[in-house]
């Protein structure tokens, strides 16, 4: 006779969660930049904010400290804070910094984006 007993099962094994953000080698760069003349001695903030045709729109702005429960995000030896409100829709998320012919920006490359608005200012999961 087999009994199935709970404390002989297999440990169950933990999936590592992708990191909250990251950044392309063009975003750092940048902030590099930035942090070291224009916004010296402050910190990239990101949240998501209800804007646009989409729902959801990127927020960021220069802060000269975290706000509580920020959550403060560090890759290729820059850190930024994100809204911790907003981690959920960023999980996974990719900033890069793009130069075109007319403009230049930040831009994000989300997995759970669903969609984005035609003029590309909103998104929504």
């Amino acid at each position: 006779m087999s009994t199935t007993n709970a404390a002989s099962s297999p440990p169950r094994v933990k999936r590592e969660l992708p990191p909250l953000m990251s950044l392309s080698e063009g975003a750092a760069e940048r902030l590099r930049s930035l942090y070291s003349k224009a916004e010296a001695g402050k910190l990239l903030h990101i949240g998501v904010k209800t804007k646009g045709c989409s729902g959801l729109a990127y927020d960021l702005s220069f802060v000269d400290a975290p706000a509580p429960g920020d959550e403060r995000v560090t890759d290729k030896g820059i850190t930024i804070l994100v809204d911790r409100k907003a981690s959920l829709y960023l999980i996974g998320t990719m900033m890069d910094y793009e130069v075109k012919a007319m403009s230049a920006g930040f831009t994000f490359v989300n997995p759970n984006e669903k969609g984005r608005c035609g003029c590309g200012e909103s998104f929504h999961v």
